[in-house]
């Protein structure tokens, strides 16, 4: 268990996400949302989806790393290289904008991580390096690396990676104004902090309702924004690798208390069918925790009173690197045989 920060990290405001914006611009367009009619009527209201799946490495997270390394480029422009761990979409990230600066990028996976997601970071042109079982052991390796070798270590939660992450949800609530609640599924934190900032820049914080998403088999964060401190939890996800996350960032949770506003658990089962509804009414390929915020929209739907009706929902597509074995399994039914 880790404690909170004794200075609480402040939201980033406008200008710093607008600054963020004009950094990702230089090297990505702006994301489409769309209205897709068959989500509207699986969900009983009107659904809008953010496609993060349509960035240059097919996730929203490529956003926080472009500002990361225009910020580290900037103020260390020596930097012999850099060094993080990851599930795949960070490392993928760090990769793509690393490269961009010409700053080399070592990523550390664990055993038995994503094929392609592995594939992609090397495609990139990062150093791959596999160790420890889990993200946890991944990280300590690459804290141990950075030490070794001189590099810069990134985390997978900082301010910067806020700041570009939050770039996106700034494009959905101007591009659709009047949402009324947000699903959005959370990892390390840095999604749902994006939305939290974008939602107080714009000042939506008392018509826009933003839920967070974590996995039934990865409660952490969940156990954590209850408790008002961090609590670790064990992680037995075999879909959600974006989600598998067993301790909470300390930094990011003390973001969090306060401003998300709900907290709902998706298991696997629920994100496999997101997956599949995904694919069929929109033909857009999601990974797990792409799929997410679908999984509670279409649990909120199911389960409670009245459920979506007469809200104006918004929804984020925000990972589509899934493996292809898995996600045919996936759409045939059997992959939790």
């Amino acid at each position: 268990m880790s404690s909170l920060p004794a200075a609480r990290p402040t939201l980033p405001a406008l200008d710093a996400i607008e600054s963020a914006a004009a950094i990702v611009a230089a090297a990505m367009p702006p994301t489409p949302q769309y209205a897709w009619p068959l989500l509207a009527r699986r969900l009983g209201t009107e659904v809008w989806v953010k496609h993060e799946n349509h960035t240059p490495t097919g996730a929203f997270k490529v956003r926080g790393g472009l500002v990361y390394l225009d910020g580290l480029a900037r103020t260390e422009p020596g930097c012999p290289g850099i060094v993080s761990a990851t599930r795949g979409n960070h490392g993928q990230s760090l990769a793509f904008a690393a490269r961009r600066v010409g700053i080399p990028a070592t990523i550390v996976v664990p055993r038995g991580n994503s094929v392609e997601k592995n594939a992609a970071m090397r495609a990139f042109g990062a150093e791959l390096i596999e160790h420890g079982e889990d993200f946890s052991e991944s990280a300590e390796h690459a804290t141990h690396l950075a030490a070794a070798r001189g590099l810069h270590r990134v985390p997978s939660f900082h301010p910067d990676l806020v700041r570009g992450v939050a770039t996106y949800w700034l494009e959905l609530f101007r591009a659709v104004p009047g949402l009324d609640l947000a699903f959005v599924p959370i990892g390390l934190g840095s999604g749902l902090c994006g939305a939290l900032a974008a939602r107080a820049a714009l000042g939506l914080r008392d018509r826009l309702r933003i839920v967070g998403v974590v996995s039934a088999h990865a409660r952490a964060y969940a156990l954590s924004i209850e408790a008002g401190r961090t609590v670790d939890a064990p992680v037995s996800t075999r879909l959600a690798d974006g989600m598998a996350v067993r301790v909470a960032d300390p930094a990011a949770l003390a973001m969090m208390l306060g401003e998300v506003d709900e907290v709902l658990e998706v298991d696997d089962a629920e994100v496999a069918r997101a997956m599949k509804a995904l694919y069929v009414d929109t033909h857009n390929v999601a990974e797990g925790a792409g799929a997410a915020s679908l999984a509670a929209a279409m649990q909120w739907a199911r389960e409670r009173p009245g459920g979506l009706a007469g809200r104006r929902v918004g929804l984020t597509l925000c990972g589509a690197n899934v493996d292809h074995e898995v996600f045919a399994a996936v759409l045939r039914d059997t992959l939790l045989d």
